[in-house]
């Protein structure tokens, strides 16, 4: 189970924004992740859970939000999702691909509420 020392990271870039951002409060973050990441979204939100507690990011809600794998064929350049790992071009049946999306983990933002405001507000 790697996902806890994923979450203990995303939560040091958490920080970071509640630092800067004078952040009392996050309600929502924003989570984009890549289907190569091999990462259980159910596992995730419980690590999030368990190192969100006594936090500013207690209760928030974490969105996860999965990215395809997309790749490029290098030969006739089409770009085109894939399937079960099966990395060869639909159009030219190439495989000769560079992978285009799918490997991603970032915070794409967060819904918080800054010290001296009445409203939430995304920062990212």
């Amino acid at each position: 189970m790697h996902e806890i020392a994923i979450v203990s990271s995303l939560f040091e870039i958490i920080n970071r924004q509640v630092a800067e951002h004078r952040i009392e409060s996050i309600s929502r973050v924003h989570l984009k992740v890549g289907e190569m990441a091999a990462l259980e979204p159910m596992t995730l939100t419980a690590c999030f859970e368990v190192l969100a507690e006594g936090g500013v990011a207690q209760g928030a809600e974490l969105v996860i939000e999965t990215l395809p794998v997309l790749a490029r064929c290098v030969p006739c350049d089409s770009t085109f999702r894939v399937v079960k790992y099966q990395f060869q071009c639909p159009s030219c049946r190439g495989h000769t691909v560079e992978l285009v999306s799918g490997r991603e983990l970032y915070i794409d933002s967060l819904e918080a509420k800054c010290q001296g405001e009445s409203n939430e507000k995304a920062a990212a």
